[in-house]
């Protein structure tokens, strides 16, 4: 290969609007996909194409003089996915997902995501799994390998500490080794290791003053060396700004590419600032992946995936994720032939999934009332509110001209105010109400505080209106939560009977949500991550972002926008002052209560745990198994969470395993099994920089929940376990 040509399979092609002499080339292979890398026709080497993102492939669903349509399915939100705690079932939605890449002839899925939700206003924590890297890293690595056997490649990403998207592009994220090591590199750890994924992206922000495209210790010496991964790293678009120590440290293929990076690196390697042999070593990588892309075996894409049959199969994953936090006098399943009232504007207007990169082109969405046709719906009330949203939209269309509105949407339409008179007729004339309540977001800014994590006047309003018109007159409410992240709970759970954390369920959302209400299916999902009382409790609350304003240049990116001259607290940079206390950590080991904990979740059924054992050492690890019967009237699936209580007590509790039984018929039980290893009881050790498995006295905790557990079982581990490690941050 000639310089010039090693040089082209560093870069990608061009983003349309951003320049570039090849920029057409995406739109010309599969219009809407984000990016291409370059061909090199005197060689053999095809161009291979990239598209977002974590709920399905997102192209564009119209091309000019084209009268067939590309529409994909979207498919629930990761958030969603993981609350089923079923790595089978993320395996099964991969394959579906990664079957539409494939027939729609893309080769790499811009997907999964596997931040973690360090605060629960991070914008994009609907394309993330959990504030726990276990389930993280597990439900990331069953969704690669069900992607990848279509023979098409994952991304997986942010790589690494992406936790906020206010000034991502330049923020500096500063933190020990210890909490980076257990919590912001072990879910990639596990990915990597269980499931090897194509490619891996790195992220936008420094980690303690380096980029993460820049850091050979993240990209080499953790990546390669000590995790013996052996695919590609790409950045994220336009992410870093040192070329030479992008390729240096292992960053293989620069996204979406610009001339200006090409010259750069020509002129590098001839000015002896770039070493030939770190661009040779890249080529090579970038050359073995395009070896194994259908694009490079010819594959006759048919564009025509089997679109029906993936919507059933996201109808079915939504409402295995959906999660029962209350349910009062048996308020669900709903009562054949109930009349309903459907009250909130998004009863009306369903959010399939979050904005940006996250989001697909889908077909349609099932709103909430097309999921509950077979219930008598109170006409009058649903002409008031189809009058009002339709009138809303027309008056709120995006402006074409204005880039913000088309990157992030149009914020959620207020609440309709009704009159005392509207909610009494409403509860005289039918025998339940539904509140529903939602929420939107997605790239480039972080959630607010106000009328985003905490309710809207008008929202409190409605939720106590209903719930008095119906309990005065003997009735129940049920508030469906429509939403892609945490939002505040505690001031208001105690007014309606039942809630349903629907999340945002993909184009079958409205479907899934009746399949749960009606009792088709047992609500089996369960917390990800902890609803806390109030912001406040949060313990990365001072450190992080709330309610800033940034301007579109520094959301764009770290070039867009000059640094100001004193650095700005939790936006240049950010200190993670928490440590390991992020999420159910913090609550547990502190004693603060919270409004719904970790691995929290309600079904039609009760489950019993019985004949736990544990046998084993830790030499070569320890077998847990317990029998989970189904003592309730209706089938249905349980959960069981294994948590570790280590010597030191310090955090008191953390995941260390979980499964799912099939589901299981009153009076069935089935037995499951672990095996907990001494590598799942080690703490990362900063003076040693190894992972040291202490002796003493460990718990082995069954728990329904962090807050629920409901066995105990004490291992020892005779002899100190140490794993040496090379990098150091």
């Amino acid at each position: 290969m000639t310089l010039d040509e090693k040089a082209d399979l560093l870069i990608g092609t061009g983003m349309p609007g951003f320049g570039g002499p090849a920029v057409g080339q995406t739109q010309n292979l599969v219009p809407g996909a984000a990016g291409t890398t370059k061909a090199i026709p005197r060689l053999g080497i095809p161009a291979i194409v990239l598209a977002d993102g974590p709920a399905g492939i997102r192209i564009s669903p119209t091309r000019p003089n084209d009268t067939q349509t590309y529409y994909a399915t979207a498919f629930p939100i990761a958030t969603l996915i993981a609350s089923s705690w079923n790595p089978e079932l993320a395996e099964n939605v991969g394959k579906a997902m990664g079957n539409e890449v494939l027939e729609y002839g893309a080769d790499i899925l811009l997907a999964p995501a596997l931040n973690l939700h360090r605060h629960p206003l991070n914008g994009r924590n609907f394309e993330y799994y959990s504030e726990d890297p276990v389930i993280s890293g597990k439900m990331t690595a069953a969704a690669v390998r069900g992607i990848q056997s279509n023979g098409v490649g994952t991304s997986i990403k942010h790589f690494a500490a992406n936790n906020q998207e206010s000034l991502r592009g330049r923020n500096d994220v500063i933190i020990k080794n210890r909490p980076l090591r257990e919590l912001y590199l072990k879910g990639f750890e596990i990915a990597v290791k269980e499931s090897s994924p194509w490619t891996i992206m790195s992220s936008y922000n420094k980690i303690n003053g380096t980029y993460t495209s820049e850091s050979r210790d993240l990209l080499t010496t953790v990546l390669r060396d000590e995790w013996k991964y052996n695919g590609i790293v790409m950045t994220d678009w336009f992410g870093g700004t040192d070329i030479v120590k992008q390729v240096h440290a292992g960053n293989d293929l620069l996204m979406p590419g610009t001339p200006q990076q090409k010259e750069a690196i020509l002129k590098n390697i001839k000015e002896g600032k770039l070493a030939i042999s770190d661009v040779d070593v890249n080529v090579k990588r970038i050359l073995e992946l395009i070896l194994k892309t259908p694009k490079f075996k010819k594959y006759p894409f048919s564009n025509k995936p089997d679109l029906k049959a993936h919507a059933a199969i996201a109808r079915q994953a939504a409402a295995e994720g959906m999660i029962l936090l209350k349910n009062e006098r048996q308020t669900l399943p709903l009562n054949p032939g109930a009349k309903i009232a459907a009250f909130g504007v998004t009863s009306y207007d369903f959010v399939a999934g979050g904005t940006g990169s996250g989001d697909v082109y889908e077909a349609y969405v099932v709103s909430l009332l097309e999921g509950l046709a077979g219930y008598p719906i109170d006409d009058k009330l649903s002409r008031r509110y189809k009058e009002y949203v339709t009138g809303y939209k027309e008056k709120h269309k995006p402006d074409p001209n204005n880039i913000l509105e088309l990157i992030l949407g149009k914020p959620r339409m207020p609440e309709l105010v009704l009159s005392e008179k509207e909610v009494a007729e409403a509860a005289a004339a039918t025998d339940l109400a539904i509140v529903t309540i939602g929420r939107n977001s997605g790239e480039f800014e972080d959630r607010k505080t106000k009328g985003d994590f905490y309710l809207t006047d008008e929202e409190q309003n409605l939720i106590s209106a209903v719930t008095q018109a119906y309990h005065s007159q003997g009735k129940k409410v049920v508030v469906i939560l429509n939403i892609g992240g945490v939002i505040e709970t505690a001031s208001w759970k105690s007014k309606p009977d039942a809630i349903l954390l629907a999340w945002q369920a993909g184009q079958e959302g409205g479907h899934s949500v009746a399949d749960i209400l009606s009792g088709h299916v047992t609500p089996s999902g369960k917390l990800t991550m902890t609803f806390p009382n109030d912001l406040s409790d949060v313990a990365s609350n001072v450190n992080f972002p709330l309610d800033v304003k940034l301007s579109f240049q520094e959301m764009m990116g770290a070039n867009m926008a000059p640094a100001p001259e004193v650095p700005r607290r939790n936006l240049d940079f950010t200190h993670y002052d928490e440590n390991l206390y992020v999420g159910y950590r913090d609550y547990v080991t502190h004693k603060k209560p919270v409004s719904f904990p970790f691995g929290f979740g309600l079904s039609y059924t009760t489950f019993s745990y019985e004949n736990v054992k544990v046998s084993g050492n830790s030499q070569n690890g320890f077998n847990l198994t317990v029998n989970v019967k189904n003592t309730g009237k209706r089938k249905g699936k349980e959960i069981v969470q294994v948590y570790r209580s280590t010597p030191d007590n310090d955090p008191q509790k953390e995941l260390v395993a979980f499964a799912k039984t099939r589901e299981l018929a009153p009076g069935e039980q089935e037995t499951l099994r672990f095996k907990i290893t001494a590598e799942d009881l080690a703490s990362f050790n900063e003076a040693g920089n190894c992972w040291l498995t202490k002796p003493g006295a460990y718990k082995l905790l069954l728990g329904k929940s962090v807050d629920e557990i409901v066995a105990s079982q004490s291992v020892e581990v005779k002899n100190k376990l140490e794993k040496p490690l090379i990098a150091r941050f």
